[in-house]
């Protein structure tokens, strides 16, 4: 493990995000436990590597375990670094480290459906602020980072679908909430 430390939400500047970028698949063809195995597996071959090219820094390739880091290289002057902080059952969690453009820590879901039988959903949820004014600036305010993040987890979200077999059920659904100080907005696209 590299002596990188952790960038924590409290750290960053601007408003504080959370993100969920989710997708419903019905009738995958593979359990849902081997579908997440591969996804913890192969974090690369779900990113874009033209948008967001993980690379693994620390830890075994094709095997992930608490403390494993991947070096991110994001589309534009933004390059980054994670560690994974938790990893249970049916979810892992990746903190940024210093210097990575947010501040703040992403969560991977694969779980069935709450009401659809048959059907799992998988989500991407992030909770992060930018790393400083200036990434504040570019992200929030000239939109730039935003499209490129949002691209690269509609893709993440959309090749997880194709791997499991099933029917995709409808586009990707992306939700943002954005708290700056005591307001809160919510926009949802999908």
């Amino acid at each position: 493990m590299s002596n990188k430390p952790e960038q924590p939400a409290h750290t960053g500047s601007g408003p504080h995000f959370e993100r969920r970028y989710w997708v419903d698949v019905q009738h995958p063809r593979q359990p849902a436990a081997a579908l997440f195995q591969h996804i913890k597996d192969n974090i690369p071959d779900y990113s874009p590597d033209l948008l967001a090219d993980f690379e693994k820094s620390e830890g075994q390739e094709h095997q992930l375990s608490v403390d494993d880091e991947f070096s991110i290289k994001i589309l534009g002057p933004w390059n980054g670094d994670v560690r994974v902080s938790e990893i249970g059952d049916d979810y892992f969690e990746l903190v940024t480290l210093e210097s990575h453009p947010e501040a703040g820590r992403i969560r991977f879901t694969l779980c069935p459906h709450a009401t659809l039988p048959d059907t799992l959903r998988f989500e991407i949820h992030s909770w992060a602020r930018s790393r400083d004014g200036l990434v504040a600036f570019t992200y929030d305010t000239l939109g730039v980072g935003r499209r490129v993040q949002q691209q690269t987890w509609e893709t993440f979200c959309q090749r997880v679908a194709e791997r499991s077999g099933g029917l995709q059920l409808g586009p990707v659904h992306v939700e943002t909430v954005k708290q700056a100080d005591s307001t809160t907005e919510v926009t949802q696209d999908a």
